[in-house]
């Protein structure tokens, strides 16, 4: 199978590698070089959300305590 890069270094994978790979739009892929010099490509494991994004339900139970108290107060 042949592909051309194009001139922002960009390849096209062929759909028969996309299927075996099983990527969908959005997949990372990972390449590297083995011993014989070959650039073997796979499917990169999916990252762990951010730390920053996640919220323990201990936040969630103070955050919503405080809105009700925000509520409560404009009677």
């Amino acid at each position: 199978m042949a592909t051309r890069v194009s001139a922002q270094g960009r390849v096209a994978l062929p759909k028969k590698i996309r299927e075996a790979l099983q990527l969908a739009p959005g997949d990372r892929v990972e390449f590297e070089l083995n011993g014989h010099g070959e650039i073997v490509i796979h499917k990169a494991p999916r990252a762990a959300p951010a730390a920053a994004h996640v919220r323990t339900a201990t936040q969630v139970r103070r955050r919503a305590q405080e809105l009700f108290a925000l509520l409560r107060g404009l009677d």
